[in-house]
């Protein structure tokens, strides 16, 4: 293991072996960080009240929008399918007037 660790230095020289030192410590200290400690909502109070408000707002604004954006495709969706049923109405009448025609000339 020694052996390991000077042939580490070796190669990365006295400021690499302090990086790798550096970057041990960093990762101690969360180890050691409360693990109890969680968001405002949950520690209640009046902030864990106000948090929630904000949140049921925030969610029903969202709701709003998406249903107010899917009103608007379906409205959008009926626009198409009118025009497209006045487009096939057209052709149907053309295509009466061409029978007309037909059979007047077979008479």
């Amino acid at each position: 293991m020694a052996g390991t660790a000077l042939a580490v230095r070796a190669r990365l020289g006295v400021w690499g072996a302090r990086a790798m030192q550096t970057r041990s410590f960093g990762s101690d200290q969360s180890e050691d960080l409360d693990r109890s400690s969680g968001s405002i909502r949950e520690a209640g109070g009046a902030f864990g009240k106000r948090e929630q408000a904000e949140e049921e707002r925030y969610f029903r604004q969202q709701t709003k929008e998406q249903l107010a954006a899917l009103r608007k495709h379906h409205e959008e969706e009926i626009y198409h399918h009118k025009k497209e049923i006045e487009r096939l109405q057209k052709e149907i009448e053309r295509h009466k007037q061409k029978m007309k025609k037909l059979k007047h000339e077979d008479d």
